[in-house]
């Protein structure tokens, strides 16, 4: 059996079929399909879709894009990255000691994407009580762009709701823009122009 996720000399991590099955750079992207523009990503509408902006209470910025899709959640996050080398990796690892650190338990798999984490990190129910809650850790790493998800809900263990998911992952389209950015940052994300098309 092949490795579906080769990870090249540069550190990348990415599905052999990223250009063609996505998630896609800008320039792959077909431009004739009605996505909903939020500035560092695009989202192609489907049937059942929610659309929720996370913002940072601080700064009023939108810091990531929250997806609900076929009973289950996919938080995504577009950064910029070097042209050279991917970010998968070290996110990965970063990810690992903050889960460890909340008293969570992580384990790395081999996906349908690439190298992801199944953790279950410490949550709070609805009714104040503690408890554990499943979640993968997803990443794509992109031209110049790195794009992550965290999948939670049926998802996290259901493999048909998880092909959904993966499904809607991989028709997203990163907006990387021409302009200096630092790697690591996130790519800006705002409003779409058209409210209520979600």
């Amino acid at each position: 059996m092949t490795d579906p996720t080769p990870v090249d000399s540069s550190g990348k991590v990415a599905p052999q079929d990223r250009s063609e099955s996505g998630p896609f750079d800008e320039a792959e992207a077909n431009p004739v399909r009605p996505y909903i523009d939020l500035g560092g990503i695009k989202v192609l509408p489907r049937e059942g879709l929610n659309l929720r902006l996370e913002v940072e209470e601080q700064t009023k910025r939108i810091v990531a894009v929250g997806l609900d899709y076929a009973g289950s959640t996919l938080q995504v996050q577009p950064f910029a990255a070097p042209r050279s080398t991917g970010l998968w990796e070290e996110t990965r690892e970063q990810i690992r000691g903050q889960i460890r650190q909340q008293g969570g338990r992580v384990e790395e798999r081999e996906g349908p994407l690439g190298p992801e984490l199944l953790a279950e990190v410490p949550a709070t129910g609805a009714d104040g009580s503690a408890g554990m809650r499943l979640a993968r850790f997803i990443g794509v790493d992109g031209p110049r762009w790195f794009l992550r998800g965290v999948i939670g809900g049926a998802a996290a263990s259901d493999v048909e709701a998880a092909a959904k998911v993966e499904d809607l992952f991989r028709s997203i389209v990163v907006v990387r823009g021409a302009s200096p950015m630092p790697p690591r940052d996130l790519i800006p994300l705002r409003m779409p122009a058209t409210p209520g098309t979600a």
